[in-house]
């Protein structure tokens, strides 16, 4: 009985996460939500929203965000929550602000080779190693079909994808159906297992003999 109350416990608590990720991104997407972090604090609940713009969420005097606060506290079961906001700096490397933009791009009546292309080119400028935009639904007809946009070096699955592609997700409502948006991103600087650096002897004792003035940089300092 103790372990499945441990494992309820755990379910709740990540259905509850998941409730308030969907209860304040659809609160703030016109503020470019770019992601959400929930941790627990002795203080109680720190909820922190990233965005593009967080002018929008904050409001005129704390207006906006307030009333987020203040319903979070009602409607959702988190220990005196706390509201924070945080700007996104690079909205163009942030997977699920690239996806509201594509997203919202197709509900103006874009055509969603162009919109996927455009947004994979743009990331791809912004730094990135690598990006997959996935759109599925009725794209052009009465048939579902889904179709991918591949750029730079990309990982699929397993713990080094969980690790290092950023993952965002967006709906977008036309006529015809809902088109789902996923993009992913892998983090412009990331090094992958198998990469590995050959350097010469020279290069060594360099690096060696800059670790050491380091070190006594530090030494002195303290």
């Amino acid at each position: 009985m103790g372990k499945q109350n441990i494992l309820r416990t755990i379910v709740n608590r990540n259905v509850e996460r998941l409730l308030v990720r969907e209860f304040l991104m659809n609160n703030t997407k016109k503020s470019g939500f770019g992601g959400l972090d929930i941790r627990r604090v002795p203080e109680g609940t720190e909820v922190t929203v990233h965005a593009e713009r967080p002018g929008m969420v904050i409001g005129r005097k704390g207006k906006i965000i307030n009333d987020l606060q203040n319903r979070l506290r009602q409607e959702f079961d988190l220990p005196n929550p706390k509201l924070k906001v945080e700007e996104v700096k690079n909205p163009t490397l942030n997977a699920q602000v690239m996806a509201e933009k594509i997203a919202a791009s197709l509900e103006r009546g874009w055509y969603h080779r162009r919109s996927c292309h455009s947004g994979a080119q743009n990331v791809m400028d912004a730094g990135a190693r690598g990006v997959i935009i996935t759109v599925a639904g009725k794209l052009t007809g009465s048939r579902n079909r889904t179709e991918k946009y591949i750029r730079g070096h990309v990982k699929y699955c397993g713990e080094t994808a969980l690790e290092h592609m950023d993952k965002g997700y967006s709906v977008a409502v036309k006529k015809l159906g809902t088109i789902g948006v996923t993009v992913e991103i892998m983090r412009p600087g990331t090094k992958l297992p198998h990469e590995i650096s050959i350097y010469s002897n020279e290069e060594l004792k360099i690096q060696a003999a800059q670790e050491e003035a380091e070190n006594a940089e530090g030494a002195d300092a303290q």
